[in-house]
């Protein structure tokens, strides 16, 4: 199946000169959702996937229904101030600024097997975040899965050393 034909482009969207990958039409097709999801839960057996990782809020919406279908766990990260238990956090850089991560301090048990999933690979800051905080506890970042790869944007290079599955090229 072509994923790439069920991505909506939205151009100039949030604002001028940006060409937006709207994934909302994959997940709003039952069929097309579930060839996506099915394709990186084949990845996670690959890679022997023992719990997945999403961040917020898209991570949530591709990882969830992977680790559902695996029957392992789905540990989140979300902004800092949003998880009820302790936590450990990073700082990473975005365009204008910076942000924080969070992921809960017993999410991840030490040398356990883990498989980032998100939406999007772009410029890689979320997802070198998220390595990072599955590195401090422990953790073994098995594989990086992700619906599309925005390849001009060079996430790889934050990424080096790390497998990289994405569905969709662009």
């Amino acid at each position: 199946m072509d994923l790439k034909q069920y991505v909506t482009v939205v151009d100039d969207y949030p604002k001028p000169g940006i060409s937006f990958k709207d994934i909302t039409t994959i997940m709003d097709n039952g069929p097309v959702y579930k060839y996506a999801t099915d394709q990186i839960v084949e990845y996670a057996r690959e890679v022997g996937a023992e719990i997945i990782v999403g961040p917020e809020a898209r991570g949530f919406i591709i990882g969830c229904p992977v680790a559902y279908a695996l029957e392992i766990g789905f540990a989140p990260v979300r902004k800092e101030g949003k998880l009820p238990r302790e936590t450990i956090k990073v700082e990473y850089g975005l365009e204008y600024g910076k942000d924080v991560l969070t992921i809960h301090k017993d999410a991840i048990k030490p040398g356990q097997r883990v498989l980032i999933v998100d939406d999007l690979l772009a410029t890689g800051g979320t997802v070198e975040a998220t390595v990072d905080l599955v590195e401090q506890l422990g953790g073994i970042v098995a594989g990086c899965a992700f619906l599309i790869e925005l390849g001009y944007l060079n996430g790889r290079d934050k990424l080096k050393g790390y497998d990289i599955h994405a569905l969709i090229q662009y």
